[in-house]
């Protein structure tokens, strides 16, 4: 028979035991708690980041403001007359112009300066950074742009000294069909009062530029570039959704 110094013993030894047990557990208990607080802060930040980045569909860029002076909020888009292109063109006063791309290089020199053959440009070298999609008031470097233009997409471009009505009816233009689109002021000496650009992927390797020139603003204007960006859209040399 054990002794009673034994039992004892043993009883200490026992009541180590369920103590280190139950340590254990609150420990493991503790880790589950925090993994979890981690879990949700991480799913916290991910939505953040999906909602100020306007998700992952190419959308969300810009950097106009909602209360912008540059491209004002409030304007109206006049209803669809003419869904052909040449015949939009025409009605407004514009003309497109196409010019087979010669180069698709990239720089990584911010301060390069590149000599584009057209204003706004259609296609060539661009900085390896492309602008995202959206709708600017204050415009990023041409050579962003140019890449933009390479992925597919379609840049309205404005002349600032535009008037007020007519600045906020290009936003709400935009504004209703965001897709894969760009509009920004043009920050040089643009020979027209609206334009548009695109950059098509026949003939490869390199493809060809489109530009829509439009001399003197009107709201015949707006046919001409809905189906100039119905035309061209999405059909880039460099497929990127």
């Amino acid at each position: 028979m054990a002794s009673r110094k034994e039992q004892k013993e043993q009883l200490r030894r026992e009541r180590e035991e369920r103590e280190a047990a139950a340590k254990g557990a609150q420990r493991r208990r503790q880790m589950i708690g925090y993994a979890a607080g981690a879990a949700l802060v991480i799913a916290a930040v991910v939505v953040g980041v999906i909602l100020l980045s306007g998700g992952d569909d190419g959308g969300g860029g810009g950097n106009a403001s909602a209360d912008s002076n540059v491209l004002p909020d409030g304007g109206e888009v006049p209803q669809q007359s003419v869904d052909d292109l040449d015949q939009a063109v025409e009605a407004a006063g514009c003309e497109v112009t196409s010019k087979r791309a010669t180069a698709r290089e990239h720089t990584e020199d911010p301060a390069e300066q590149i000599a584009y053959p057209s204003n706004p440009p259609t296609s060539g070298k661009h900085f390896i950074e492309a602008a995202p999609d959206g709708i600017y008031e204050t415009a990023k470097d041409v050579k962003e742009y140019v890449h933009t233009l390479e992925h597919g997409r379609v840049i309205f471009w404005f002349k600032k000294d535009l008037p007020e009505e007519a600045r906020a009816n290009l936003r709400a233009l935009v504004g209703d069909d965001d897709y894969h689109m760009v509009l920004t002021p043009n920050e040089t000496d643009m020979p027209f009062d609206v334009a548009a650009s695109a950059w098509t992927i026949d003939p490869q390797p390199n493809g060809t530029g489109r530009m829509l020139g439009c001399p003197k603003y009107s709201p015949k204007v707006f046919d001409a570039l809905r189906t100039f960006r119905d035309e061209y859209r999405d059909n880039g040399p460099e497929n990127v959704p």
